[in-house]
């Protein structure tokens, strides 16, 4: 066979190969004189290299994610694991998380979006649960350029591709448009599964003797280094590493899920772990699972199973390759395991034993060829506190003047604002996933908050994807709090109580003192919201380095959040139901226009100071909406966010083309100021008594919906008159005009 000589562990060390592979001098001196005592070879370099990444091993935002509160009296499963664990009653739990996928997707769109989704679901039901919903948080510049266009189509098409083969719907998500995305758009997924308490597995390799097995697709030399792609910049014009993008395969992963699950449910008293190979592959599963449970390993490389031909050790490590998940099995029950995989034709093989010394040691034609502490690898990675300072923007933006809107016709101001893309319907995307698939989606893409039933019970899960990154482009820690609150809003306004969050944080490069400044603070603002909201942090994924020739992305914390609706009797959507029905808005407004779409609709930019937010207002008004909602008196519930009133009133007035006659007691700016903390309600007359002695004064009555199909909206100092039927169209067709 043709063997490649791989530098020897002195040239690896002369030339810095280590360097380029992401390693710092520092970092090669700490392994080489401190860990090992010795240089490191070609493989362990490799191994250390993806494994102490930004992306694996979370060196400089350890820090951050130690601020979030992680505990709750219902979480089971926090931080740490595949995925957060979150009790629902009935000995039942919400399984879920969410992960980025930005970097593959800015070079290979389709593939790196497919496989986005790929890795969240494997999270899902490495846990033990079988996934019943994806959503998706997505990010892309302006519609005005042929690139965006092209990577905007990819990605839905590779979020759909995947999700609908593998039989999973897609239920919810959002998508924003700004021109910092131009280079560097953002994919986000997020899975949810259902679990029995009893199921709930670990990724833990424990027991001395038993077997490690791996099992689904063969290994190729696809997506090597992809943590480490995922850790570093992009520069224009560079090798965009195309080799670190994986291709997926959802008939297979299918497969895999299904075979996966029987063994769980069905085989439990063989099975002491199971854990995804995502991020790093088989190095970063292995090494895990055996630093968790305080054990050591020896893997036989020539049994992993290749489907390319004299692979290395380092490639055969390093691969991400999609499909694969990794089992420590019961020493002598490995055949019960072989037997079930070829049902679902999928190869099942002993790759390698548990032992008691600590140490991970790889073995390929009968040569040790890597033998270090398995610690090394899973926990000592330096934990980096970096530098932080406000960047000068913040100052200058606190020097300027408030930006307020001009509006000379305010109908004509509010169409404009529903052709903007950020606002925009979203139904030519969402129509091409399969949202209704396994028939358990009560409300699907379109309202505040996706709906799944809890087969077996009268409960139902609410779930959502938020955040308004432009706020904490402006001051990150109102940012954070308000991304919170907004997903949380949208969760109440579908009858849900919301029970936890996972996160993506996607932030620019951390090496920037300005940069970790903005990483900082927002966590600093999210963990407050989440105490505030009783919804702790249970599971989510750190995304850095999100720049291009050195332009960072906004600050874009995506929060998923996910809450329990008790009956599903309790199940609200934003579309007003009724003529006749009174509508309320719950909250105060001001005049808030800084960081709103309007703003950017007006001015092409975004700056000054965030509006006032306060977290105690926001919790009394999101507990007296559910409280009205658990108590019937409300017909339809929309959270009041982008573009403001006159938007939010003429979104619940779309699904079922009503007409609304409003007065409101604000300006015609006012109208589309983005004040946070605000609902729009509607409530049945014969309720009307019931529901303003539970209000008290956090209400304003401001009119109702009627069967004329005109929007009538009139301010203090302006009234906007328009046919329902014919700004939905506008706004339907808004992205594909541009798209065009």
């Amino acid at each position: 066979m043709n063997k490649v000589m791989e530098p020897t562990p002195q040239e690896i060390k002369d030339k810095r190969i280590y360097a380029e592979w992401g390693l710092t001098d520092e970092e090669y001196s700490l392994i080489s004189e401190k860990i090992l005592n010795r240089l490191p070879n070609y493989t362990e370099t490799g191994l250390f290299s993806v494994m102490w990444s930004e992306h694996c091993s979370y060196k400089n935002s350890k820090p951050v994610l130690r601020k979030f509160p992680t505990e709750g009296e219902h979480v089971l499963q926090g931080p740490g694991e595949g995925a957060g664990i979150v009790d629902i009653g009935d000995g039942q739990a919400v399984v879920f998380k969410a992960e980025s996928h930005n970097h593959p997707s800015a070079v290979e769109p389709y593939e790196g979006a497919a496989t986005g989704v790929g890795g969240i679901i494997r999270d899902i039901f490495s846990m033990g649960a079988r996934p019943v919903a994806m959503l998706n948080s997505l990010r892309f510049g302006e519609l005005d350029n042929d690139r965006t266009k092209y990577l905007f189509e990819e990605v839905v098409a590779g979020i759909g591709g995947y999700g609908n083969c593998i039989g999973i719907p897609t239920v919810g998500g959002e998508i924003q448009f700004d021109d910092v995305y131009e280079k560097n758009p953002l994919v986000n997924a997020m899975c949810v599964g259902l679990i029995d308490h009893k199921d709930i597995q670990k990724g833990q390799a424990k027991g001395i003797g038993n077997s490690i097995m791996y099992v689904g697709a063969k290994t190729g030399r696809d997506g090597i280094h992809g943590a480490t792609f995922s850790s570093e910049e992009f520069v224009e014009g560079e090798d965009q590493q195309r080799s670190a993008v994986q291709v997926g395969d959802p008939l297979l992963e299918k497969l895999l899920m299904d075979a996966c699950l029987e063994l769980i449910l069905e085989h439990n008293d063989i099975l002491v772990g199971i854990q995804d190979m995502g991020a790093a592959g088989l190095v970063s599963s292995s090494s895990e699972m055996a630093s968790k449970a305080g054990s050591g390993l020896k893997l036989y490389l020539d049994d992993v199973p290749q489907r390319e031909t004299n692979m290395t050790p380092y490639e055969m490590m390093l691969s991400e390759s999609q499909e694969r998940m990794l089992l420590c099995i019961k020493q002598g029950e490995e055949q019960q395991v072989i037997d079930l995989f070829e049902k679902y034709e999928l190869d099942a093989v002993n790759i390698g034993v548990v032992t008691d010394d600590g140490m991970y040691r790889l073995f390929h034609h009968d040569i040790e060829v890597a033998n270090l502490p398995v610690d090394a690898l899973a926990e000592d990675a330096p934990t980096y506190y970096k530098e932080y300072k406000e960047p000068a923007r913040i100052a200058e933006f606190a020097q300027l003047e408030n930006f307020i809107p001009t509006i000379t016709d305010a109908s004509e101001t509010l169409v404009n604002l529903l052709k903007q893309p950020t606002i925009a319907s979203k139904k030519m995307v969402y129509e091409t996933f399969d949202s209704q698939v396994r028939t358990n989606t009560v409300v699907g893409p379109g309202s505040d908050a996706a709906v799944i039933r809890v087969r077996g019970t009268n409960k139902a899960l609410a779930m959502t994807m938020d955040c308004n990154s432009r706020y904490l482009y402006l001051n990150p820690e109102i940012g954070g709090q308000i991304a919170v609150s907004e997903a949380a809003r949208n969760i109440v306004a579908s009858g849900g109580k919301p029970l936890a969050i996972t996160d993506c944080l996607n932030f620019g490069s951390p090496d920037k003192p300005e940069g970790f400044w903005e990483l900082w603070t927002a966590a600093d603002g999210i963990s407050e919201a989440c105490r505030t909201l009783e919804t702790p942090v249970i599971s989510g994924n750190v995304s850095l380095y999100n720049e291009t020739n050195g332009q960072s992305v906004y600050p874009t914390p995506v929060i998923g959040m996910v809450g329990l609706i008790e009956d599903v009797a309790h199940i609200t959507t934003q579309n007003f139901t009724t003529a006749g029905d009174l509508i309320y808005v719950v909250g105060q407004t001001g005049a808030d226009f800084n960081g709103s779409e309007i703003q950017k609709m007006q001015a092409g930019k975004i700056e000054g100071r965030l509006m006032n937010f306060d977290l105690t207002t926001e919790k009394a008004n999101q507990d007296f909406v559910l409280a009205a909602i658990q108590a019937g008196l409300v017909a339809s519930a929309h959270d009041c966010s982008e573009g403001g009133l006159a938007v939010a009133i003429t979104e619940s007035a779309f699904g079922n083309q009503f007409g609304v006659d409003v007065t409101v007691d604000v300006t015609k700016e006012e109208l589309f100021a983005e004040t946070q903390s605000r609902f729009i309600l509607s409530v049945s007359p014969a309720d009307q008594a019931a529901f303003e002695a539970l209000a008290g004064d956090k209400v304003a009555h401001v009119g109702q919906v009627t069967e004329t199909g005109k929007l009538m909206i009139a301010a203090k100092d302006a009234v906007i008159e328009l046919e329902t039927s014919k700004v939905k169209q506008v706004w339907e067709d808004a992205l594909s005009c541009l798209l065009k």
